[in-house]
């Protein structure tokens, strides 16, 4: 299983298609997903927690909802496909709910990593690429039609940067990208890493 993670606006989705894309070319059956969401309930669920009508969503909450999308894509898609013998590439996974509700709201990360645990029956991501940007630079690339959670200020994201940054240092499987860097080198950079 391959992760992309980061901030927001560091180009997760286009890395997952582009990489799913060249596992095919080479002939590898690909799973591609994405949280929140990934399934049916996912879905309606990601609609319910990006909403800015629920401005008002409680970091319990919202870390609830994510978990429950995480809980339904790991049985419904990312078990299946992993046994059918599938690549599975997703735009966020555990990790995401750590920086964001962990160091990003301040919920307990223990709390956080007891409920990825369960809603992912133990799954840990084979490789993960971490798309780094700085939190002002992400901000730069925020549009008009931001969501919710894209609402946020730049302390935010300066925290969720920060958690990225210390729970990944020196874990070996993650990988640290440079999202300030073209598309394209970035996803050389991926296959490079990937020996592909």
């Amino acid at each position: 299983m391959i992760v992309f993670e980061g901030l927001d606006f560091t180009g997760k989705s286009t890395q997952v298609e582009i990489l799913a894309k060249s596992l095919r070319e080479i002939g590898l059956p690909v799973t591609m997903t994405r949280e929140p969401g990934g399934t049916k309930l996912g879905e309606a669920v990601r609609k319910v927690i990006l909403s800015r009508e629920n401005m008002d969503l409680l970091p319990l909450s919202e870390l609830s909802l994510f978990i429950t999308c995480r809980a339904q894509l790991s049985a419904e898609v990312i078990e299946p496909a992993l046994f059918a013998g599938h690549v599975v590439v997703s735009s966020r996974f555990r990790l995401s709910s750590l920086a964001y509700q962990g160091y990003g709201r301040g919920l307990d990360l223990r709390l956080i990593e007891q409920m990825n645990e369960i809603a992912t029956s133990g799954r840990q991501p084979d490789v993960t690429f971490l798309l780094d940007l700085s939190a002002e630079n992400a901000l730069e690339r925020r549009g008009q039609e931001s969501d919710r959670i894209e609402q946020e200020d730049l302390e935010f994201y300066r925290r969720v940067r920060t958690g990225y940054l210390d729970l990944t240092r020196g874990d070996p499987s993650v990988h640290l990208l440079d999202a300030t860097r073209p598309i394209e080198e970035i996803a050389a950079g991926v296959l490079r890493h990937l020996g592909l």
